[in-house]
């Protein structure tokens, strides 16, 4: 089976950059593949995307060096395990606030005895190589999503979770747990203390942490401690790009924001 290097390099404490698609656009994705990011995800909860764009997705990927993984659109079994079946190495499960949830989480990404994933990798198989059943538990991320002020009650016991491999912050949902507006960022002490918290609690278990940023805010993630960093989205570069190009040919001085939406 392929080797999620993105597990080997959390294991030694590297740094991840990464890409999010939120369009169903195969074509540019495979253009996309050929860039240098260590993982490109999927996103099915709030991206443009349904189950029947994942496996033209992958198929765009198959020749990136990017670990392909896929943001559920939540934490149940089922989905998990399609996208598991399809052929992406890692799961980002959103809205997890318990152990309890945290442990279903784990339990869709792992077959027994580590888990209940059930078995039926029709395309995972193929794509990622022999030996799929025997090395699938080690080689697929189970990444949970921290976002929420329930969750941080819980950070513990949920990044302490046997399988968890990574915790991935939501920071426009953790805004609106604090009672602060959806944003990638704030000054506000809360949601700056929710952070280094969170870095804290994935180092002393041993668990990556990871963030959904902008590109302006990459190294001052990876410098308070994040080893997962979403740096932008197939749909904010895209209409940041054009709206650079679209400056150049009417010769207007500056350059595009950075700063979209992050959800």
């Amino acid at each position: 089976m392929r080797t999620n290097t993105l597990k080997e390099k959390w294991q030694t404490e590297t740094n991840t950059l990464g890409l999010w698609i939120s369009s169903p656009n195969p074509a540019a994705l495979e253009g996309l593949g050929a860039l240098d990011f260590d993982y490109i995800c999927v996103d099915l909860q709030h991206g443009l995307l349904d189950y029947g764009d994942v496996v033209p997705s992958l198929q765009a990927l198959q020749r990136s060096s990017a670990v392909p993984i896929a943001r559920a659109p939540w934490n149940e079994p089922g989905i998990i395990g399609k996208l598991l079946d399809a052929g992406t190495m890692g799961v980002i499960v959103p809205m997890v606030n318990t152990a309890d949830q945290a442990l279903q989480a784990v339990a869709s990404c792992r077959y027994a005895p580590d888990g209940s994933r059930s078995f039926g990798p029709a395309r995972a198989a193929p794509a990622l190589g022999n030996n799929y059943f025997e090395e699938a538990n080690r080689e697929v991320a189970c990444i949970p999503m921290v976002e929420t002020v329930e969750a941080l009650s819980h950070l513990d016991e949920i990044v302490s979770t046997p399988g968890v491999d990574a915790i991935y912050v939501g920071p426009a949902d953790l805004s609106i747990s604090l009672g602060l507006p959806p944003g990638s960022d704030h000054t506000d002490s809360r949601f700056q203390e929710a952070l280094a918290a969170i870095v804290a609690c994935c180092r002393r278990h041993g668990v990556a942490p990871g963030i959904h940023t902008a590109e302006h805010l990459v190294p001052m993630r990876l410098e308070q401690g994040f080893q997962m960093v979403t740096v932008t989205s197939d749909l904010l570069a895209l209409n940041a790009g054009v709206e650079n190009a679209l400056a150049i040919a009417r010769g207007e001085v500056g350059s595009v924001r950075g700063d979209g939406a992050i959800y």
